[in-house]
C-alpha cells in the first residue's frame, strides 16, 4: 500500500532508523499507557510495538495515513484515531506517556495542548524544528528564552537530548531538528490560576526589547510598577520570578 507526502501538512518522514530507535528508547520504560502524535508512515511506531504497553493509541490527522498504518500493522488497526491531536479528546481514564515526531508547523499548539493535559501527560518524548527544541528548553537570559520556555518549565523537567540532520528525512527539511524529554514535575510553583498566569507571562513578553514596565503599563498600577523588578526585561526574570511576580502583582 503506498502513501503520497503531503506537504501542507508539514510531512517530512524520518527514515534514519538509528534514530528511531533512539528516540524511541528515551522514553520510560516502565511506560504503560502511550499516546504516539502523528505517527505518519509507522516510523516510530514499528519500534513502539515492540514494548508491551496496556494501551497504546496513535492520532493521525491524514486519512491516507491512518489507512496505510492499519494496513501495515494490523495489531494496532483499533488503536489508531483519525483526528486531528489540537481538539483531540483526551483517550485514557489514566495517566499515559506521549512520543512523537511533531509537524513543524503545529508543535508550538502541541506544547500548548500538553500542557491543557498536563495533569495526565507524565513525559513527552518528542522532536521539533530545533529552533523550538531550543526555545522549549532556554534557561533566562537567552534571547530564545520566552513564553513557551516559561509556560512549560513550570510544569515539567526538560532536557535537550540529541540533534537530528536534515538528510535523516525524507524530503530533508531545510531546518536541523532536536528531540528533547520532558518529564512532569510536581507544580513546585503552586500556581493557582493557570489562566491568568499564562496571561501575565504573555504580557511580559509583550514588548520583549524593551522593560517589563512598558508591558504591563496598561495592566498594573503605578505604584506597584515602581518596584526595581519592572526595570528589567522579560529575558531575565527566571522561572521562580515570574511566579513570585505574579503572586506579588495579583495576591498584593
Amino acid at each position: 500500500m503506498q502513501y503520497i507526502l503531503k506537504k501542507q501538512l508539514g510531512q517530512h518522514f524520518l527514515h534514519d532508523e538509528n534514530i528511531c530507535q533512539q528516540i524511541v528508547a528515551s522514553l520510560d520504560s516502565s511506560t504503560k499507557y502511550l499516546i504516539e502524535v502523528g505517527p505518519g508512515a509507522g516510523a516510530l511506531t514499528k519500534y513502539l510495538m515492540k514494548i508491551p504497553f496496556e494501551n497504546y493509541v496513535a492520532i493521525e490527522l491524514d486519512k491516507e495515513k491512518v489507512d496505510y498504518l492499519q494496513h501495515q500493522y494490523p495489531a494496532i488497526k483499533d488503536k489508531v484515531i483519525h483526528d486531528d491531536f489540537l481538539e483531540a479528546e483526551y483517550p485514557f481514564d489514566t495517566k499515559c506517556n506521549l512520543i512523537g515526531n511533531f509537524p513543524y508547523n503545529i508543535s508550538t499548539q502541541i506544547m500548548f495542548k500538553v500542557l491543557d493535559w498536563k495533569d495526565n501527560v507524565m513525559e513527552v518524548v518528542g522532536m521539533f524544528q530545533k529552533e523550538v527544541a531550543e526555545r522549549i528548553v532556554a534557561k533566562h537570559g537567552s534571547k530564545t528564552y520566552g513564553i513557551l520556555s516559561v509556560l512549560m518549565q513550570c510544569y515539567y523537567d526538560i532536557e535537550y537530548l540529541f540533534d537530528v540532520k536534515p538528510e535523516c528525512f525524507t524530503p530533508p527539511p531545510k531546518v536541523m531538528s532536536g528531540v528533547i524529554r520532558l518529564r512532569r514535575n510536581s507544580n513546585p510553583y503552586y500556581i493557582d490560576d493557570e489562566k491568568k498566569f499564562k496571561l501575565f507571562v504573555k504580557t511580559a513578553f509583550s514588548q520583549r526589547r524593551k522593560t517589563l514596565r512598558n508591558g504591563f503599563k496598561s495592566s498594573l498600577s503605578a505604584e506597584k510598577l515602581q518596584a526595581e523588578i519592572f526595570n528589567k526585561r522579560a529575558e531575565q526574570l527566571s522561572v521562580q520570578d515570574f511566579v513570585d511576580l505574579f503572586k506579588q502583582c495579583t495576591h498584593a
